[in-house]
């Protein structure tokens, strides 16, 4: 890896071309700069500047010519000059002479004005520019005036003590680089390397060890730690970004390290927060663990979603700005533009999302509730971004569009306190009036004897006379919480009734054409002989009370 990365080094090293500082140029304009101070135009001048600093022409007091010196003494001047330079360097900015005006009356048409001003990098120096002051082009007093403070911003924290110290060490060149470099980027090396050291030490064990103690072992390894760990490499990218422009690498080597550690900034604090998205959607399961709606355990993943793709969005404009140094003005401008024919084009996708915010804050129904509106029928089993998935009753999985539910009539089953049961008993017309009455008696107690019937309201009449029967309305409530327990209740309350029927002697009637005749001596009637004492009924339904519901209850 090592040896590769030294290949790759070289190849950039000596392709290069002649390089002036920060500076590119051929080898036709080198020596034509000569040792005579140029300021007829931007060309000239940023020229002059940054030959007369390199090593090998060294000429501090020639370059300081360039700058806008008003009441400054030559001494100030070459001191300017030279942190300028640096920040040029700090910042990783190239210059290359075919893109600077070589026109003595070069005017900005980007500023919006026809002042003869010339800037070489807006985003990254705004206030570094050329001003023409007569028939000379110079670094504006503005420049002149923020060196210093653009200095301290560039080498913050007292680095900048260190671009004096650390040429003492040695100048001697060796594979392109100075000594003083070499030793510098060993060193940077070791403290990244003990930087690390010390933050996986860190987060590998004093937080594991934290965690465990206050009783979130789990939550810290599986959600803190992945952000931490990200945390300390982000630390690391700070660190490298803060010593590496001491270093004063060559510049198309800098340029593309600086371009590096931009991104990784912003890249590493978006996974920072992405990663934190899902300490924050735990919490909210803790919080949906704690309420009796269901629909909040399918809130946060949804949640989770959206906040991750927002993470994404953002963090994407920041790399693309602050690492890659593009313009997302354009870019925010024709998305927007874009975004309208976008929504036109996907309105009932933006309907249906819309629709899941309203399933969420109406809570209309929740997970396991049984619905029913038009063709739906069956029981809620998610509720996502687009859809919400109902399990029908044939066992297949319904996926209704959140905003055709927004708008539609649910019928929720799962909201049900009790359920209800109705249906009509028919015994036939030969059944006398006194066994219908103790029919309908032991039928109420049936209802009164079962646990899961609502006993404070119920309705249990001989209330019609039909084509072929006699008719009893039974009309009761259960209170169970699904619809296999009403099932239950059902089989057991519909066992009892036909016990009941069969200990009392009474017959269900069903359609059916009875043809009567004159009975004959041999023949024996089909119609079978009542008792017309009720006190006999009342004997059977006190056996049927005793045997039958009394053994239910024990």
């Amino acid at each position: 890896m090592f040896r590769q990365f030294l290949f790759v080094f070289a190849i950039l090293f000596f392709s290069a071309e002649v390089s002036f500082a920060q500076l590119i140029a051929d080898n036709a304009e080198s020596e034509n700069v000569g040792t005579k101070v140029n300021l007829s135009s931007p060309y000239h001048t940023t020229l002059t500047f940054f030959y007369n600093l390199e090593e090998t022409d060294y000429h501090p007091e020639k370059a300081a010519q360039t700058l806008d010196m008003t009441d400054m003494s030559d001494a100030e001047g070459e001191k300017l000059s030279i942190k300028l330079k640096q920040i040029f360097e700090g910042k990783g900015i190239i210059i290359r002479t075919s893109s600077v005006p070589n026109l003595p009356n070069y005017q900005d048409s980007t500023s919006g004005s026809s002042e003869s001003l010339y800037f070489f990098d807006k985003q990254k120096i705004p206030g570094v520019f050329l001003e023409k002051r007569g028939n000379q082009w110079k670094f504006s007093a503005f420049t002149v005036s923020q060196i210093n403070d653009l200095h301290k911003e560039t080498y913050p924290y007292g680095t900048a003590k260190l671009l004096n110290l650390l040429p003492q060490i040695g100048n001697d060149v060796y594979l392109g680089l100075h000594l003083w470099q070499l030793v510098g980027i060993f060193f940077l090396v070791f403290l990244v390397f003990l930087a690390h050291f010390f933050f996986t030490f860190l987060v590998d064990r004093v937080l594991v060890y934290f965690f465990k103690r206050v009783g979130y072992q789990k939550v810290g390894e599986n959600y803190l730690l992945p952000v931490a760990r990200i945390t300390s490499i982000y630390l690391i990218v700070l660190f490298l970004a803060l010593f590496m422009p001491v270093l004063q690498l060559p510049a198309e080597i800098w340029a593309w390290i600086v371009i590096i550690l931009n991104t990784l900034k912003p890249f590493l604090i978006t996974v920072i927060f992405y990663k934190l998205v899902n300490v924050i959607a735990v919490y909210f399961a803790r919080l949906a663990t704690k309420t009796e709606s269901t629909l909040d355990d399918q809130l946060v993943p949804l949640l989770r979603k959206t906040l991750k793709a927002f993470v994404v969005v953002i963090g994407t404009l920041f790399i693309l700005r602050d690492g890659l140094n593009l313009d997302i003005i354009p870019f925010l401008t024709g998305l927007s533009i874009g975004g309208v024919a976008i929504a036109l084009a996907a309105q009932d996708t933006i309907k249906n999302f819309f629709g899941s915010v309203m399933i969420f804050i109406d809570k209309p129904f929740q997970v396991g509730d049984w619905i029913t509106s038009g063709d739906i029928d069956g029981t809620v089993e998610e509720v996502g971004f687009r859809s919400t998935r109902i399990r029908t009753f044939r066992n297949s999985v319904m996926y209704v569009p959140n905003g055709k539910i927004a708008d539609a009539t649910l019928d929720n089953h799962g909201l049900r306190n009790y359920r209800r049961f109705y249906t009509t008993l028919t015994v036939t017309y030969d059944t006398p009036p006194q066994l219908i009455d103790q029919f309908v008696i032991g039928l109420r107690k049936i209802v009164l004897a079962h646990p899961d019937t609502r006993k404070d309201y119920f309705n249990v009449y001989f209330n019609n006379l039909s084509a072929y029967s006699q008719d009893i309305m039974f009309y009761v409530f259960f209170e169970v919480p699904s619809w296999p327990e009403e099932l239950r209740a059902r089989h057991e309350i519909l066992i009892q009734i036909v016990e009941l029927a069969n200990t009392l002697g009474v017959r269900f009637a069903f359609p059916t054409q009875t043809l009567h005749m004159e009975s004959f001596p041999e023949k024996q009637s089909l119609v079978p002989d009542y008792n017309s004492d009720s006190t006999y009924y009342q004997k059977k339904l006190g056996e049927f009370m005793q045997n039958q519901l009394g053994k239910k209850g024990n």
